[in-house]
């Protein structure tokens, strides 16, 4: 259930008595250099020290990969403890009195509902675990279980259950204790049958595999069946608590390890997972019941830096692993294929194989993506004729020529010559024409996210590893920078500005900083990150609050910055405008088409004294 609110005093109180770095030097060797400290980062691999603790700020920040926040946040990322175990725990250790008490939190209709749903899916994921365990109903289910390879300890892990044959088993326990079955239904646990006079267990006969979400909450479940049941395999629908193009199985077991390493390895099902966790990889987890999509990608780069991608060795596997390889390229991954022989799924190739092999054999000898993209291709080429040959020869050119590091496509070119007998600076001649084509193609339009040139400049730093934002977006991270810092300015763009923060984040921060001012409180850096209580957010206060070159701005920037965003926010809407416009006029409809234009022509007005009026300081970057 719900947990209230800890006092704001209390948490104030916490960070006034831990000091950071006490706090942090229990886990990192620090390093004194100048006003700040510096160490290797404990939650991602590094050799070269990039995590700085700043004592007078009361805040931490790697700049590897990103993590950052107050000694709060940083004891909850190391221990992997939610927010209130983390107060509690600093709380006793500076001698406080742990008197507050988890009064009711005022929640909305639909959180008090998925609250509801929460408590019946751990109640199922405890009803099916004890019927596999401790019933002989469950005992077909264990025996299966056992032939599979399934130890106790990874039975108990995963907490692995069975759904009996009964149609309404869980239904009727339910009821017993007064859940409403329609939400329950709503949830995908039961089925609605006579209009909702009936409800059935969804789930019967089935090896159960409980789905968590980050937090370690059941929100779904995989049933498998393991006679002749059909379907073979049957997951939870889409419901308010679970959706399968952003949940990843076994996320909140695998994000220490995650975090540890900055590598995660993607598996396609449950089994797989748990069978390589067995097997030691610790850091795994898989997409439920759906192809690898962009959402899933997103929530893989915000943990890790590097992804090997493990799935089925099979056609359809491996055509899944090459469809997958662009999706977490553009969202900022470094990717890797695992390969599988003989079309072997993970879970085959350690129960032949064994642990060991499968970790140094699969796992750590998983190739480059574009060494795989090279092999998954020449499948198609008859490369014993000279014709076959040749036509491979000029496809894998064509992948090469996307590489952005010079030293990477000559590395790819140079393995084409020695393997095929052509001359290098041959190669290299056609390679170089097609990346010619491809700057055509860009100059034109298209694909204008691939990044051409990614060479070092002269001061020694890729040109594309830190790519120019738009002038909107650096001028709401200075606003924000000021208002952290400054109560008057917060107040002056609340009243200009308001919410209308064009990115998402930098909207959520300000929203938090006005209801912190509103509150009565004072700047205070490490006070306000801790009312944020989200890593996304506090990641972001913390990288911001870093840019002191933007502080102490004065009014006329200030006026400057908030023109920037205001510029940009109808721009974008003239060109929504436009679109439906042009859309009106298609259609023929003549008299939404005349509404559609004096709305513009109102917007230009409204734009054209900012146009005509750019500022200087806050046009960084591109429009």
């Amino acid at each position: 259930m719900s947990q209230g609110r800890i006092p704001e005093e209390v948490i104030d109180a916490v960070l006034q008595r831990h000091d950071i770095a006490d706090v942090v030097g229990r886990y990192v060797n620090l390093v004194k250099q100048g006003q700040s400290l510096k160490g290797l980062c404990p939650f991602h691999s590094e050799k070269t020290p990039s995590f700085y603790v700043l004592p007078e700020k009361r805040i931490y920040k790697c700049f590897g990969c990103g993590a950052g926040g107050t000694v709060i946040r940083f004891l909850m990322e190391i221990e992997s403890i939610p927010f209130p175990e983390a107060i509690t725990r600093l709380a006793v250790e500076a001698n406080m009195p742990v008197t507050w008490e988890a009064g009711p939190a005022e929640l909305t209709e639909e959180q008090r509902d998925n609250n509801v749903l929460v408590d019946a899916h751990e109640f199922a994921a405890k009803l099916y675990h004890y019927i596999l365990l401790s019933t002989s109903e469950g005992t077909p289910a264990m025996e299966y279980l056992r032939g599979r390879g399934f130890t106790a300890e990874m039975i108990e892990t995963f907490r692995i259950g069975y759904a009996p044959k009964s149609r309404d088993k869980l239904s009727q326990l339910l009821s017993g204790r007064n859940f409403d079955l329609e939400l329950v239904a709503k949830g995908g646990l039961l089925i609605a049958r006579n209009e909702g006079e009936e409800y059935i267990d969804r789930f019967r006969d089935r090896v159960m595999f409980p789905i968590s979400d980050a937090k370690g909450k059941v929100i779904a479940f995989a049933g498998r069946a393991f006679g002749d049941v059909q379907p073979k395999y049957l997951n939870s629908p889409e419901t308010p608590l679970f959706h399968k193009s952003n949940n990843l199985y076994n996320l909140d077991l695998a994000k220490p390890a995650i975090r540890k390493t900055q590598q995660l390895v993607l598996f396609e099902g449950y089994v797989d997972t748990i069978k390589a966790w067995n097997a030691g990889v610790t850091n795994g987890v898989a997409t439920m019941g759906t192809a690898l999509t962009n959402e899933h990608a997103v929530a893989i780069k915000r943990l890790a830096e590097q992804v090997i991608v493990c799935y089925d060795g099979d056609n359809a596997g491996q055509n899944a692993a090459y469809k997958s390889i662009p999706i977490l390229e553009k969202a900022g991954c470094q990717v890797n294929v695992a390969m599988l022989p003989d079309g072997l799924d993970p879970d085959e190739y350690i129960a032949k194989q064994g642990a060991q092999a499968f970790v140094r054999h699969i796992i750590e000898a998983a190739v480059p993506s574009m060494k795989y993209k090279l092999l998954y291709i020449r499948r198609n080429f008859r490369l014993q004729e000279d014709d076959g040959k040749l036509r491979y020869i000029h496809a894998a050119l064509n992948l090469i020529a996307e590489i952005p590091l010079p030293t990477e496509r000559e590395h790819y070119v140079r393995e084409l010559s020695g393997e095929f007998g052509y001359s290098y600076d041959v190669l290299k001649q056609e390679l170089n024409q097609y990346r010619q084509k491809m700057r055509i193609f860009a100059d034109n339009g298209d694909n204008n996210d691939i990044p051409w040139n990614n060479v070092m400049n002269e001061s020694g730093k890729a040109e594309s590893a830190s790519p120019l934002h738009p002038a909107h977006y650096n001028a709401e991270i200075r606003l924000l920078d000021a208002m952290m810092h400054d109560k008057d300015v917060a107040k002056y763009v609340e009243e200009k500005l308001g919410e209308h923060f064009l990115d998402d984040v930098h909207a959520a921060l300000a929203a938090y900083l006005y209801a912190y001012y509103a509150s009565g409180n004072e700047p205070n850096l490490s006070k306000y990150i801790s009312t944020l209580q989200d890593d996304r957010l506090e990641r972001a206060a913390t990288a911001i609050s870093m840019t002191e070159s933007f502080r102490g701005a004065n009014a006329q920037a200030i006026d400057d910055y908030i023109k920037v965003i205001i510029r940009r926010d109808r721009q974008a809407t003239l060109e929504t405008k436009k679109q439906e416009w042009m859309q009106a006029e298609r259609s023929g409809d003549a008299l939404r088409a005349a509404q559609i234009l004096q709305e513009m022509i109102t917007l230009e007005k409204q734009l054209s004294p900012l146009l005509n009026k750019k500022q200087g300081s806050g046009e960084e970057g591109v429009e």
